[in-house]
């Protein structure tokens, strides 16, 4: 059965068709949208009325491109940005309507449990004991702690992401020593005196860690995150984008994200392996075995 998943995040909003196949998840079809909603703000915290119209069309094209491909079951569902926008909720129906489909504000702890099936069922190897599930967005980042079989079991979400960071303190193009600095200064001060426990493994998921695997290889390490800045502050975006074939928009808020991964990975103990999944993924495994456990049967992936 094929499954559509639409996630309205921070920077993009993007959608996923996937069909299982020999216990394995196959993707039929994926497409993304740079909304950038979280730089849509008025002084009220509420998005404004153009980015709900932009964000509307947006989704009500996927949900077409979804159902096109064959989609059969469809859920959108909504991050950080809408979730902390004070008009949040009016959003989401605005855009169900166009849409027409209901879209799903996540709470921290949904988007993190979501977010851990995503990247532990789709890593393609057996893994054993606690794995920590790194998610820089565009507005938030999270840390998820769990085992494979039992799921996640700690949520930590920081309202603090590669967009947040990028709009506020990075102007220059390619970004300046000096703004690296700053972004590096006010991340130790966001996570000052924050210990999380080490796991066996970690994972890296969002737009920030697959963009790097084209610049840095599948593992982020603190060797391979810095040539990462080097590369980012070696060139202007637009440079950057076409060597490594990844979009301009995504290029200028990269730096960020790279220094908040490196933040994370620290923390953890751990070096980032750079998952294959994600929250589409998550939110499509569990469309997939909600559908499937009425006939007795569970994907196994």
């Amino acid at each position: 059965m094929l499954c559509a998943a639409i996630d309205i995040g921070s920077n993009t909003t993007r959608v996923l068709v996937a069909e299982p196949v020999d216990g394995q998840l196959k993707k039929v079809m994926e497409q993304r949208a740079y909304t950038r909603i979280n730089k849509a703000l008025d002084s009220d915290g509420a998005i404004v009325g153009e980015k709900i119209d932009q964000v509307c069309e947006v989704v009500a094209t996927q949900v077409r491109l979804a159902k096109e491909t064959g989609a059969e079951e469809i859920r959108a569902v909504a991050t950080a940005a809408v979730r902390e926008a004070s008009n949040g909720e009016a959003v989401a129906e605005a855009i169900g309507e166009a849409a027409g489909v209901p879209v799903e504000i996540l709470s921290d702890e949904e988007e993190g449990r979501l977010s851990f099936i995503g990247a532990t069922k789709t890593l393609g190897h057996p893994v054993d004991g606690k794995v920590g599930v790194v998610d820089v967005g565009g507005g938030s980042t999270e840390v998820i702690l769990g085992t494979v079989p039992g799921g996640a079991s700690k949520v930590v979400s920081w309202r603090v992401g590669s967009g947040v960071l990028a709009d506020e303190l990075i102007s220059s193009d390619p970004p300046s020593a000096a703004e690296i600095r700053k972004v590096r200064d006010r991340i130790d001060d966001i996570f000052a005196g924050v210990v999380i426990e080490h796991p066996a493994q970690a994972v890296a998921v969002g737009g920030s860690a697959t963009s790097l695997r084209r610049l840095v290889g599948a593992v982020l390490e603190y060797e391979t995150l810095e040539r990462g800045v080097r590369v980012l502050c070696g060139d202007p975006a637009a440079e950057v984008a076409r060597r490594y074939e990844l979009d301009p928009e995504r290029v200028r808020i990269l730096a960020t994200g790279v220094l908040l991964l490196e933040k994370v990975s620290e923390l953890l103990g751990q070096p980032l392996q750079i998952g294959k999944g994600g929250l589409r993924e998550g939110v499509v495994l569990d469309m997939l075995n909600g559908s499937l456990n009425g006939s007795g049967v569970r994907l196994a992936v």
